[in-house]
């Protein structure tokens, strides 16, 4: 049984951080591509970054760049997402996924994993 589970959420004011993290259990995620998708209440899944099992290549949807960073540790089959400089418009339910590829893909349904999510609240 594959479980993603996502942390680190939280309440945070407008230009603050947050670090949230996704543990990876149930199997070995040797050349899984992992990604971070947010929802927000009456919007689309969409895509926030994503990065292939060897850290070698990474990316991130416009809006984010420059402000967030992912990152994983595959020694402890973690991934994580560094927010900083958090604005209102952040704020969304936060879901790490997976999916066995050497490519990152920003489309949501193509990953079969996913967690649960994590709540973001930026004010303002």
């Amino acid at each position: 049984q594959v479980q993603l589970v996502e942390s680190g959420g939280g309440l945070v004011q407008a230009g603050g951080s947050l670090r949230l993290s996704c543990a990876a259990s149930g199997r070995t995620f040797n050349g899984y591509a992992m990604a971070w998708f947010r929802q927000a209440p009456g919007k689309q899944r969409e895509f926030v970054a994503g990065i292939t099992w060897s850290a070698g290549s990474t990316d991130y949807a416009t809006s984010v760049k420059g402000r967030f960073t992912i990152s994983r540790d595959n020694t402890k089959n973690t991934m994580y997402l560094q927010t900083n400089s958090l604005k209102p418009e952040d704020t969304a339910a936060y879901y790490c996924a997976a999916r066995l590829s050497t490519v990152i893909n920003i489309t949501p349904h193509v990953y079969p994993y996913w967690g649960r999510g994590t709540q973001v609240t930026v004010s303002s």
